[in-house]
């Protein structure tokens, strides 16, 4: 292995995020200034699919190939096709731009099981937390420099050359992983289909469905549901919520873009070090918490408190507070994850975490059309904190895992 592991993991997130910053921040932009619809834009969403289905070929990426193979030939795909991109000299109205997305969404998800699943298998329960501060810190400042830099560059020069920067930035990303070692699987693997030394395709497409079924998979899985909802309802409305209170899009951008953004790498950092030096029940119940507080900003603002003075306070605050009750949350997933099978159970965990997003999504929007932003906010909030207390108080109890309960206390 890499002599220094959190090198190897900052660099493959940060990969990720890269080229999802650029298709889903600056390539609308470019969209909308080149006359594409909204309803066109906005089906940039579907295209992004793989993240969501990811966990149905999981268990072939998990048990098939070594890691290292798979992480040279996914980044040196993403290389290749940023350079035929570069080639093509697309412009944001060529329909060629929605299949690289396609295929980038695939390429970086397929990146993500391989990821995952290497720092569940190379880090101890207690610098898994410091870890999912790398997976969101460095996939935030990929997005960044893809989404902001990128769209800079595109302004500032011909297209292609966009193209070209990505794929250098991708390979060189790519060279912690030529110096890595591959990780030694488990000498004595549990017993299942897929812990089978050759396993068949038959056994690796239903993986998913035996790990979900394993003891304690279902239950992590409502716990990450409760923890989720409320917060996914409020964070879905609170750029519509801030257009709605008359900023201007310039001003959407700043307080959105370079703020948040900045908060949420600070939030990063400091779950990172938070989990370094807390067990899990405490980073959970503090940071789930304090995040339902910050979303009180919101619902008093809603309420005609605080004017736009207030959305910026709300912004870091929940940008710092948000993003350090997801480094818990990831670093508890990490903890129920088998390293026998770390790549497959993880992102059964993390589908659940993007499904949830878009439920929240759903029932906030519903609940904000019905009867307001207040009342979202305000319910959201309520599920939020209960969310929180419902999932500590349950793994009290009883733990899913061994390995939860060891983190846990």
């Amino acid at each position: 292995m890499s002599r220094h592991p959190l090198a190897l993991l900052s660099s493959l997130y940060a990969a990720q995020g890269l080229p999802f910053g650029f298709f889903t921040l600056a390539l609308p932009v470019l969209m909308r200034e080149a006359g594409w619809s909204l309803t066109a834009i906005g089906l940039l969403q579907v295209l992004a699919l793989p993240w969501l289905l990811k966990f149905l070929w999981a268990p072939w990426v998990d048990h098939h190939g070594a890691r290292r193979t798979w992480l040279l030939g996914l980044q040196g795909a993403s290389v290749v096709a940023a350079l035929v991109l570069a080639a093509l000299d697309l412009s944001p109205t060529h329909q060629g731009l929605l299949l690289a997305v396609l295929v980038f969404n695939l390429l970086a998800a397929t990146q993500d099981i391989v990821t995952d699943g290497l720092a569940v298998r190379l880090l101890a329960a207690r610098e898994r937390g410091l870890a999912n501060a790398i997976q969101v810190g460095a996939y935030r400042l990929g997005m960044i420099l893809g989404g902001g830099g990128l769209l800079w560059l595109w302004a500032r020069s011909d297209g292609r050359w966009v193209f070209v920067v990505m794929a250098a930035l991708l390979a060189l990303s790519t060279w912690p992983v030529w110096r890595m070692q591959e990780p030694t699987r488990p000498a004595h693997p549990q017993a299942s289909d897929m812990a089978l030394p050759h396993p068949t395709l038959g056994q690796l497409a239903l993986g998913w469905w035996h790990r979900a079924l394993t003891p304690g998979m279902l239950a992590c899985a409502a716990l990450v549901v409760c923890f989720r909802l409320g917060d996914q309802m409020v964070s879905s409305l609170i750029t519509p919520f801030v257009s709605d209170q008359g900023a201007s899009k310039e001003t959407i951008a700043l307080m959105k873009g370079a703020v948040g953004s900045g908060a949420s790498l600070l939030g990063a950092v400091l779950g990172g070090l938070l989990m370094v030096r807390v067990n899990r029940r405490t980073a959970m119940l503090w940071t789930g918490l304090g995040q339902s507080l910050t979303f009180v900003l919101y619902l008093a603002i809603a309420l005609g408190w605080g004017g736009m003075g207030w959305l910026w306070w709300a912004t870091v605050a929940e940008g710092v507070v948000g993003t350090m009750a997801t480094v818990a949350l990831f670093a508890l997933m990490m903890d129920a994850s088998d390293p026998d099978h770390a790549g497959t159970d993880f992102t059964l965990l993390a589908s659940v975490v993007v499904g949830v997003g878009s439920l929240g999504g759903v029932v906030g929007g519903l609940i904000g059309d019905a009867w307001g932003y207040a009342w979202a906010f305000g319910i959201g909030t309520v599920l939020s904190a209960l969310g929180c207390v419902a999932l500590v108080a349950w793994l009290d109890r009883r733990p899913t895992h061994a390995r939860v309960a060891q983190a846990w206390r």
